[in-house]
């Protein structure tokens, strides 16, 4: 390949400003053409040593020359990226990426590049942008040479004092190292200074966190009053999948147009956003029709119903309303589907028709269900000595 010869320059138009000062400038020489990188530093010409191409005699000297030539090695560096990345390398090509500040050297740069042009569900789009947020909330301007072992290990404490769920902490690791296998992959990064080699991501074990039927119970009589009544939307649709088990992401996709009458009765349909499956609810057969009740409370604008902003706030408030209903457990949105679930199981509703109903591709998803209520296992025993 020809490599691009960088020099430093000072005074290049052989002038000197109003304030007797002149600009120092990076040269970049390819191909018989000059193109020219300003510093911003100004120096009078007794403050230029030539020969040595470094400030002098200027109160500021260490840090300038400092300044001056790390920004060369930063232009350098960017035309190696570029030759990585497999570009045809020219000054204009090289100007455009320092002009617009396209960082080649940035981590958070390439990450969001490539969330944008993989192909994902938009479901797990947010997911991974919602890692990248944090990465930038934690350092902004992290380079690919600084993806350490040291600077994850660093990322993992800083979201525990987020108080985030180990799980939870696990998956933004994940999507982490998933991206920092493709720039290895695609050369920005040594494989030798493998961030992830002897990193281990560390979760829990998964329990799915439910709602008895005492504790739907409370939160189906709860009263909000004054300040609180702002979060009965929220819990009008936390309910609402209660009865009918539904994912957030499934939920905030529907519409006036999901809810069909067939033969008198009320019925939900959709396609699942993760599975893709289509689900057909009868939502009148279940849980004695509680879902409808809802639907009817909001039927003037119920498009506005499935409205409930983003998946984070949502919790947010449901963390307070579980407060206020005297519950002890950490819910989530995603607490109305497993309680959905193990109280339709705890009630005698066969593990297939539970599939259908949750929108499972495969049987064995749902079966995790059965094992997670004393209750059902008492139930079971009580028949069983009836017999």
């Amino acid at each position: 390949m020809t490599k691009i010869v960088y020099n430093l320059v000072y005074n290049r138009k052989k002038r000197l400003n109003k304030n007797g000062t002149a600009l120092v400038q990076v040269e970049a020489y390819l191909n018989r053409k000059r193109m020219y990188f300003s510093t911003n530093v100004y120096l009078r010409p007794e403050q230029w040593d030539a020969r040595r191409l470094v400030v002098k005699r200027h109160p500021n000297a260490e840090a300038l020359n400092r300044y001056i030539h790390d920004m060369a090695a930063r232009i350098e560096r960017t035309e190696l990226e570029l030759w990585q990345q497999g570009r045809n390398i020219s000054l204009e090509l090289l100007r455009s990426v320092v002009k617009n500040n396209a960082d080649v050297h940035s981590f958070s740069h390439f990450f969001r590049e490539e969330v944008r042009r993989a192909v994902l569900k938009e479901s797990t789009r947010r997911n991974h942008l919602s890692t990248l947020g944090l990465l930038e909330s934690f350092d902004k301007n992290a380079t690919f040479a600084d993806i350490t072992f040291g600077f994850v290990s660093s990322f993992e404490s800083f979201l525990k004092s987020k108080n985030y769920h180990p799980n939870t902490i696990a998956k933004h690791l994940r999507h982490l190292k998933r991206y920092v296998n493709v720039a290895i992959n695609k050369g920005y990064m040594d494989v030798r200074q493998y961030a992830f080699r002897k990193y281990r991501i560390r979760g829990v074990e998964s329990r799915h966190t439910f709602l008895s039927p005492d504790e739907l119970e409370a939160l189906e009589g709860l009263e909000l009053t004054d300040g609180n009544v702002r979060f009965r939307k929220t819990l009008d649709a936390f309910l609402f999948c209660c009865y009918a088990g539904m994912r957030y992401s499934d939920f905030i996709t529907l519409s006036s147009h999901n809810v069909m009458k067939v033969n008198g009765m009320t019925w939900i349909t959709y396609r699942s956003v993760k599975t893709r499956v289509e689900v057909r609810l009868p939502i009148y057969l279940l849980f004695s029709g509680k879902a409808i009740a809802i639907l009817e409370k909001y039927e003037a604008d119920l498009d506005s119903f499935f409205a409930i902003g983003d998946n984070s706030n949502v919790n947010k408030r449901l963390a307070v309303i579980a407060r206020l209903a005297g519950l002890e457990k950490r819910i989530t949105f995603h607490t109305a589907r497993h309680t959905n679930a193990t109280l339709l199981i705890f009630n005698g509703v066969s593990i297939t028709t539970v599939q259908k109903l949750l929108g499972h591709k495969n049987v064995r998803t749902t079966q995790v269900y059965t094992n997670i209520m004393d209750m059902t296992i008492v139930q079971d025993l009580e028949k069983s000595w009836r017999k």
